[in-house]
């Protein structure tokens, strides 16, 4: 990376970062990150019908991915430069369905921010509050290549 790339990329807000990343499935999702800081991380989505399940329930996978997804960010945001991240385990507890057309809510936040590891939970809930689910993951830091 440039001296210049690298002035330009410290200028920019947490937001900023995030949204300058192509990740071409959170893209497929439908992804909108509303505000990002090192602890913590907001984004929507809409439970369209390629989401759901049969009932037109979004699908398990789909909250798991948009949960995932800004775990990832999160731990992204605290990274030394060069590092990367890979999930290595995730637990969610579904607690209610959203029906399509839902707007839905993921709130990511950090329990742990260590060297190796880092640990985020995230919610989902509803326009009016309603908890959807909550996931716990674990993202393994990678070192720089160098």
């Amino acid at each position: 990376m440039s001296a210049a790339h690298r002035d330009t990329a410290a200028e920019m807000t947490p937001l900023d970062r995030l949204k300058a990343i192509k990740l071409p499935f959170a893209e497929l999702l439908g992804i909108e990150y509303k505000s990002a800081e090192k602890d913590r991380v907001v984004a929507e989505i809409e439970v369209r019908p390629e989401l759901c399940t049969g009932p037109a329930i979004m699908h398990g996978g789909a909250i798991m991915a948009f949960a995932d997804t800004l775990g990832a960010a999160g731990t992204y945001l605290n990274l030394p430069e060069g590092a990367g991240t890979t999930t290595i385990e995730s637990k969610t507890n579904f607690l209610a369905g959203a029906p399509r057309g839902t707007r839905l809510t993921g709130e990511a936040t950090p329990v742990h921010r260590g060297r190796r590891t880092h640990v985020w939970t995230t919610r989902i809930t509803t326009e009016e509050g309603r908890l959807i689910a909550v996931v716990t993951q674990t993202q393994m830091v990678r070192e720089a290549k160098t």
